[in-house]
């Protein structure tokens, strides 16, 4: 018979977490869950395909085989700066703010980072301005690689995904104050 400090619901807890007052939630399973989650929300967007623009189209026509080449349909260019992408920039930045915003203040009262990138950063104001700068600066560079090479979907999915993830630091950090 399992002591009931064990057993939470079905789920036991090993002796360290009985023991401790941790959650059963470690920053590895926290992260495969987002990894995990992240995958689901992009492969489709990834993996959509139809047929190319430039194949030939066979069509028979009394008995002599035809090849009818459609006219490439020249996808819309964009500018780099429009509407959109200056409206999730801004959001890039605004939740990188915020972020930065939190986990100052976390780290100031005594709490610990858990990413392990920003943890070398996180001992002064500084280094958070330049951590925090730099991922917004890198998620723009990021995306206009992508506008170059004429990966428009996934030029908006970087801001998209950085937003997602300042929004759930954000989150996570007010949840854990």
């Amino acid at each position: 018979m399992l002591d009931s400090r064990f057993v939470v619901g079905r789920l036991r807890l090993s002796r360290c977490y009985a023991d401790s007052g941790n959650a059963p939630m470690t920053f590895r399973r926290l992260a495969y869950a987002w990894l995990a989650a992240l995958t689901l929300a992009v492969c489709p967007l990834l993996s959509a395909q139809g047929p190319l623009p430039d194949a030939p189209v066979p069509a028979a026509e009394g008995g002599v085989a035809a090849f009818i080449v459609s006219p490439s349909a020249e996808r819309p260019q964009h500018k780099f700066w429009d509407k959109t992408n200056c409206a999730l920039f801004a959001g890039t930045m605004a939740m990188s703010g915020a972020d930065f915003a939190v986990t100052r203040a976390n780290l100031q009262s005594g709490g610990q980072e858990l990413n392990p990138i920003v943890r070398i950063f996180g001992p002064s104001t500084a280094g958070l301005v330049v951590n925090f700068a730099g991922q917004a600066t890198g998620s723009i560079g990021l995306s206009y690689l992508f506008h170059r090479t004429g990966h428009h979907k996934l030029e908006r999915a970087v801001s998209v995904v950085n937003i997602g993830g300042s929004a759930a630091a954000v989150g996570y950090g007010l949840a854990h104050r």
